[in-house]
């Protein structure tokens, strides 16, 4: 295992790359509106305001944006290393916000902001604790999970988080067939549209993916419209999305380091 790494970053406008051969990087910094990594570039998923490649990485306090707006797929953070977790961090764009791409993470207490499917990937992720704010004027998607297989163990699960926003948005849309995701005890206001979820334009998409809700509230929770589909979750079913044993976080969730070196 290497050494954690870390040091306390000013506000920077260029993109950063943590490649794979640097696990257990700390990118750590004092207040998340402070401290703010920012880019413009769009047309691609691959490209971001910063990518995680590498298995361990740790941040906090950041804000990470990419501010080219509507258009284009614009990445603000992209992560596709293993093991990764980033708390109280604002992750800011419109289309594309989030490429949660491969690998076990963990979110708490961010704010992660856009409007077409802004969080998108195939991690097995969880949302603890986050704010997501929709700023579709309408048409919008929060996710699109990408699972190809009934036996891929990926999918994004969201735990005690808020939904805010503006206009119209939907919970999720199946970028993969298999496609799982899962609210729990999440507040959703109105900005979710009364039906929830779409396939995609693809029927068949409605017998393969996994879409649930487990004790949520707010004026935009109610089953009654949601696509029939969509699944009200018994506490059995919702039971293995509701812990961070779905990551195997009890093995690789570690205390926050207190101390930095600077490079």
């Amino acid at each position: 295992m290497g050494t954690t790494q870390g040091f306390k970053m000013p506000s920077r406008r260029e993109e950063i790359i943590v490649p794979v051969d640097k696990p257990f990087i700390t990118l750590s910094g004092l207040k998340a509106n402070s401290t703010i990594i920012t880019s413009s570039g769009g047309g691609t998923i691959w490209y971001a305001t910063v990518s995680i490649l590498a298995s361990n990485f740790v941040g906090r306090y950041l804000t990470i944006q990419n501010m080219y707006g509507p258009g284009a797929q614009a990445v603000a953070l992209r992560v596709t290393g293993d093991q990764a977790a980033f708390y109280a961090c604002r992750i800011i764009g419109y289309q594309d916000t989030l490429f949660d791409h491969s690998g076990r993470h963990y979110y708490s207490n961010c704010y992660i902001e856009g409007a077409t499917d802004f969080i998108f990937g195939d991690g097995l992720s969880i949302f603890e604790k986050c704010r997501i704010h929709s700023v579709s004027k309408k048409g919008g998607a929060i996710t699109a999970q990408r699972r190809s297989s009934p036996t891929d163990n990926t999918g994004y699960s969201f735990i005690n988080c808020k939904i805010t926003g503006r206009g119209s948005t939907i919970l999720g849309r199946p970028w993969g067939p298999y496609s799982r995701v899962v609210f729990a005890y999440t507040y959703m206001s109105r900005v979710v549209a009364p039906q929830g979820w779409n396939d995609w334009g693809n029927p068949l998409n409605q017998k393969t993916a996994f879409y649930g809700q487990y004790k949520c509230y707010g004026p935009g929770s109610s089953l009654s419209k949601r696509a029939r589909w969509a699944r009200a979750l018994s506490y059995e079913e919702a039971a293995p999305f509701l812990t961070h044993f779905m990551i195997d976080g009890q093995q690789w969730l570690r205390p926050m380091p207190s101390i930095f070196k600077r490079p």
